[in-house]
């Protein structure tokens, strides 16, 4: 009869296991993006067709302190004008001059399809996600009662060419005495210098600062016999799908949303329900505001000298806009003026951003934990630079954080170890008290103070660790680095479930055997609760990062030899005392 019982448990995990494998192959993280239907008939149009009347912010005048309201009249667009570096594969549409594309070509889509870069804006009936910018205010072009300015280029296509280090992509357009030029300064990603050809290793050590940071620079040559007067204005408009960056079932395991800089908050997160209930609108000195998704940042930065009015609001189309106007600027008949600033569009790698704003690195989100989480990911970076392998850097600080604990762990061994030896005793003790819980109670804790047991000191060491387990869980979630890292076999992403489930059913071995070392608890119902754990634990790690499965796996793993050890010695200790 327990033959059969065996076979049958094994034949039912076995189909279990085929039939979650299967399911992860057709429902998991391989599903297409979520359509926008409220954009879908629009975005399939030419680009500036589908201006939204208020597409362009609101200026205020200083001196004449009067609101200049924009409402665009659409007219035809010009094919786009494209962008191309050694990074980035971008589109910039002509009316209006906003980057409506844009694609990293050193992060793909997909390990599995290492030449389709990931896209990050994108103007389609899936997605609409763009950069704008543009001059508004008294006599700004995009605040004309026609619409946007068409901008005209020298050239459709624009390379970086090899031994250049920028490249400067201007767009020109003309009116009433007035020349704008618009321009976009693009630099080199890669050093040059770099021989590998490993695109892990030439993101990690190749990559310059200036990667991902596009300059934009207006220039107003007024040529007009009267003084030119306008405001600078830039912003990210995107709409309410769901993150095509994310690694996780839910699609929302990490922010998702606005995010800025202001005096009193150098990160002040704002969620899409928040912009819908509550405009922002503050008056800031320089700062930052930015569009985050996982792994991925874009963000405008303001002159840090000027003063802006930084603003939330939502399109006619249901789109979602975040953006700064600067201050009114005057140019004289006769004379030159220009207004900046800067656009970073890639991942979020925490020492390129904090170099351009002061708080741009807050924008990778490590949660309420965050001052486990930063010293953690230095450390495991810090490893990563010896080793060159995320996993094996997974293991190595598992062991450097096991060794940090191991003076509370062998504590902790020691009381379990003395409990599970004192077992017989408390069966006896439970025998001799019957139903008198009173006497139970009491005889109990005698014993335990006589052999010097902490009865709650067994779970010392899992409460201490579930900081690090979480502020560990958001770094490999949340650190751009880890996205498609390979460890070895099937693992080929550390920062996604495992996809044959093999670390999550080793992780519940490894639990089950633990289980095993440790005393059974007084109460038969909590004895079977506990027999559950492991169970209930494996699937809670299917859907986990690898990369967090294999520092728990390894952890068990170190904790179930000291633990032995430790057991073995305590028990053949009090043998010998009785």
């Amino acid at each position: 009869m327990d033959i059969k019982r065996t076979v049958l448990i094994l034949g039912l995990a076995i189909v279990s296991y085929a039939l979650v494998v299967q399911w992860n192959n057709d429902y998991g993280d391989h599903a297409e993006p979520v359509v926008n239907t409220q954009n879908a008939s629009a975005a399939s149009l030419p680009a500036a067709e589908t201006a939204a009347s208020d597409d362009v912010p609101v200026a205020i005048d200083d001196q004449e302190n009067l609101s200049v309201a924009v409402t665009p009249v659409n007219t035809a667009s010009s094919n786009l004008i494209k962008v191309e570096t050694d990074v980035l594969q971008l589109a910039i549409d002509p009316h209006g001059g906003d980057i409506v594309e844009l694609k990293l070509t050193q992060y793909p889509k997909r390990s599995s399809q290492p030449d389709i870069p990931f896209q990050l804006f994108e103007h389609s009936p899936e997605h609409l996600y763009v950069a704008q910018s543009g001059l508004i205010g008294s006599n700004g072009p995009d605040a004309r009662s026609s619409g946007r300015p068409l901008y005209s280029a020298e050239q459709q296509r624009f390379q970086l060419q090899p031994g250049q280090d920028k490249l400067d992509v201007d767009l020109h357009f003309s009116e009433k005495g007035i020349n704008y030029t618009k321009r976009f300064t693009f630099h080199r990603g890669l050093s040059e210098k770099c021989s590998t050809r490993d695109i892990e290793q030439r993101k990690k050590t190749c990559t310059n600062e200036d990667a991902y940071k596009i300059d934009l620079t207006f220039l107003v040559d007024n040529q007009s016999e009267e003084a030119w007067r306008g405001n600078l204005f830039a912003q990210l408009k995107r709409d309410a799908s769901d993150d095509p960056s994310s690694t996780t079932m839910t699609g929302r395991a990490t922010f998702l949303g606005a995010a800025l800089w202001t005096p009193d908050e150098p990160y002040k997160r704002l969620k899409m329900g928040t912009m819908d209930d509550k405009p922002f609108k503050q008056s800031i000195e320089g700062g930052w505001i930015a569009w985050l998704q996982h792994y991925f940042v874009s963000a405008w930065i303001p002159n840090p000298s000027t003063t802006n009015n930084v603003s939330t609001r939502k399109d006619a189309s249901g789109n979602y806009i975040i953006g700064f106007t600067g201050p009114a600027m005057q140019v004289e008949a006769g004379q030159h003026g220009t207004f900046d600033a800067t656009l970073y569009a890639g991942p979020k790698t925490q020492n390129h951003l904090k170099l351009l704003s002061p708080g741009l690195e807050l924008t990778v989100d490590y949660g309420f934990l965050w001052f486990l989480a930063q010293p953690i990911f230095w450390l495991l970076n810090l490893i990563h630079n010896v080793l060159g392998n995320w996993g094996w850097s997974i293991i190595v600080l598992t062991l450097l954080i096991k060794l940090a604990f191991f003076p509370l762990s062998a504590a902790s061994y020691r009381s379990m170890a003395r409990m599970r030896a004192v077992a017989p005793r408390i069966q006896a003790l439970k025998e001799q008290a019957g139903d008198d819980r009173q006497k139970l109670s009491q005889g109990m804790m005698e014993l335990y103070k006589t052999e010097k047991i902490n009865p709650l000191g067994g779970c010392l060491p899992i409460l201490v660790q579930m900081p690090v387990f979480l502020a560990l869980y958001w770094v490999l979630l949340e650190s751009v680095e880890m996205r498609q890292a390979p460890w070895m076999f099937w693992i080929t992403d550390l920062s996604i479930k495992d996809p044959l489930f093999i670390l999550p059913i080793i992780m519940g071995l490894s639990m089950f055997v633990q289980q095993m070392l440790n005393p059974a608890p007084p109460d038969p119902m909590q004895a079977k609760v506990m027999k559950l754990l492991p169970v209930i634990f494996t699937f809670f790690f299917l859907w986990f990062p690898a990369g967090l499965v294999l520092y728990w796996v390894v952890n068990n793993i170190l904790s179930i030899a000291q633990q032995w050890y430790i057991t073995r010695n305590i028990e053949k200790a009090m043998a010998n005392k009785n």
